[in-house]
């Protein structure tokens, strides 16, 4: 029970590392961009290419699995993002999944329809116990890099300059650009960070949940319930949510493996009954 636990806490931290920029782009910024599941694959592939035909290692490649998807978000931002910032959600839904549409397809064109394989260092292979209890040591790896990611970005939105100008850029454009604040920039700099780190998730769970050009799509559904779950108030609601998901769904799959993903539906239906707002939004 507790390995199904901890495996699902793991699965939970990449699920909301993963999740992280849409949460800030849907709930701080109202922007709908379902193709953040594509930054996730393009952070993958980095890695991959980086590893097989480069002979760099996993570790060494993280920063730029990073860095790629930041650029390419940034780039997109400035050039298809920007003008539909004033469009309806519906326009944007149907702009982004156009979007990884084309990803999947140019990936595929590329790199093949083939599962990639993400070879870790030998110390993150295998497992160790404590007080009984088999940990595998690359989940264990990866909660630790999540937990300082989270930190670092809730207080990065919470507790500094960058974080009061977003809020304040999203509240009220006109009035930020009033005051100063490069909204422009500011909206630039939080996608590419959005994208980055859906990039670097992408790279972390390559070999967890698999690498192809599909991934998108696959994973698509579980970003939204992340975030919808979760409320759209802040980043503690979807840390929460993706937690409550991984979980549940590592659990689901091994109780209950005829159930599949109904589990993780009808938990997201039950807490938004509860709760319409999701779980740290407050209720209007």
């Amino acid at each position: 029970m507790l390995t199904i636990l901890f495996d699902g806490v793991a699965y939970g931290m990449l699920l909301f590392i993963l999740a992280s920029g849409l949460a800030v782009t849907l709930g701080l910024m109202n922007f709908v961009n379902l193709a953040h599941g594509s930054f996730a694959m393009a952070g993958g592939y980095v890695t991959v290419v980086l590893m097989q035909r480069y002979g760099m290692g996993f570790l060494a490649t993280l920063p730029v699995a990073f860095l790629v998807p930041a650029l390419i978000g940034a780039a997109l931002e400035r050039t298809l993002y920007r003008p539909l910032y004033d469009k309806s959600h519906l326009d944007q839904v149907l702009f982004s999944i156009g979007l990884v549409f084309m990803s999947v397809a140019a990936v595929d064109y590329f790199m093949g329809s083939q599962q990639q394989l993400v070879h870790v260092p030998s110390w993150l292979r295998g497992r160790f116990d404590i007080g009984g209890v088999g940990v595998g040591r690359y989940r264990s790896f990866v909660i630790a890099v999540c937990i300082v990611i989270t930190v670092l970005l809730q207080f990065a939105l919470t507790r500094t300059r960058f974080g009061s100008q977003l809020r304040a850029a999203v509240d009220d454009q006109r009035v930020a650009r009033g005051l100063g604040i490069e909204v422009g920039t500011l909206f630039t700099l939080t996608f590419a960070v959005g994208s980055g780190l859906s990039g670097l998730g992408g790279a972390l769970g390559a070999e967890m949940l698999g690498l192809d050009p599909t991934f998108p799509l696959k994973f698509m559904i579980y970003f939204l319930i992340v975030v919808t779950v979760g409320g759209r108030a802040g980043l503690i609601g979807p840390f929460l949510a993706a937690l409550l998901i991984g979980v549940a769904d590592v659990a689901g799959k091994y109780y209950l493996p005829q159930a599949g993903a109904f589990i993780i539906y009808a938990l997201m239906i039950l807490v938004l009954l509860v709760r319409p707002q999701g779980l740290f939004a407050a209720a209007r």
